[in-house]
């Protein structure tokens, strides 16, 4: 197991990418808190997980809020000594034309998307800081939850690809600040992977189409191809990176056409 005994923080875990996360670390021995704002599904999560037989809680936490953000650090520290892990995975998305976007919606995505990472990734770091190094050095690892729409934009979610584009900024910056305090810091930054949003659009087949165009392997990944990249960043296997962002987007930014797809 690669993070055996490891203990990590997953912000918005209740569902997605957050939960294929804390599944994927649970299966590798890692200690999980799930955070979120959705309690029932959060405890839900957190009770699947252990009845695998993995070590997991569920704390209640707005990433926009820097109270409850310290709070699950400290629950964490309280309950197993110190954290490993952070993963700042919350995020939102708000579709709109760009020149009809509400000044308040733009504020919501970005105090979630871009707020809630900085504030998850700073406390988390204070804290690293003060630990004693584990047997390899590191004192502990950060990873942000980017996107491929950090490089490639979309008009219709502006502010999500503007917070994503911050992320992506925010990993290289406290990866320079603590590149020599034994933290690591560094980011996923997926294309079209099969949570239960994308779902909902690939119902539609003429936008499951378009969506399959622009991806040359031809599939949405999986959640749990996200969750092993996650752990991959965790462990000692990438002792030597940070300030980094990995695309698992099958190919798509690559890409300057679209491919034929295959009816579903």
């Amino acid at each position: 197991m690669l993070i055996e005994g490891k203990v990590a923080i997953i912000t918005g875990a209740s569902r997605g990418l957050g939960y294929a996360c804390a599944d994927r670390f649970v299966r590798e021995g890692a200690k999980v808190i799930l955070a979120d704002v959705q309690d029932e599904l959060g405890e839900h999560s957190a009770d699947k997980l252990r009845a695998t037989g993995g070590d997991a809680q569920y704390v209640r936490c707005d990433v926009t809020q820097k109270a409850d953000v310290q709070k699950l650090i400290d629950f964490a520290v309280e309950t197993h000594g110190r954290v490993d892990c952070a993963i700042a995975n919350a995020g939102i998305v708000h579709v709109s034309d760009a020149l009809e976007l509400e000044e308040e919606d733009f504020d919501k995505v970005i105090a979630v998307n871009l707020k809630g990472v900085f504030l998850t990734g700073q406390l988390a770091a204070r804290q690293m800081i003060r630990q004693e190094p584990d047997e390899n050095g590191s004192k502990g690892t950060i990873i942000n939850m980017s996107s491929a729409n950090a490089v490639l934009a979309i008009p219709e979610i502006a502010p999500y690809v503007i917070s994503k584009g911050g992320v992506m900024q925010w990993t290289k910056v406290l990866g320079i600040r603590l590149a020599q305090e034994g933290v690591r810091v560094n980011a996923i930054g997926p294309g079209s992977i099969a949570t239960e949003m994308f779902q909902n659009v690939a119902s539609d087949k003429d936008k499951y189409r378009a969506i399959m165009s622009r991806t040359p392997m031809g599939r949405p990944g999986e959640p749990d191809e996200i969750g092993k990249i996650a752990v991959f960043l965790a462990s000692d296997m990438s002792s030597y990176i940070t300030g980094q962002t990995i695309y698992p987007d099958g190919g798509r930014m690559g890409l300057n056409y679209t491919v034929p797809v295959k009816e579903a």
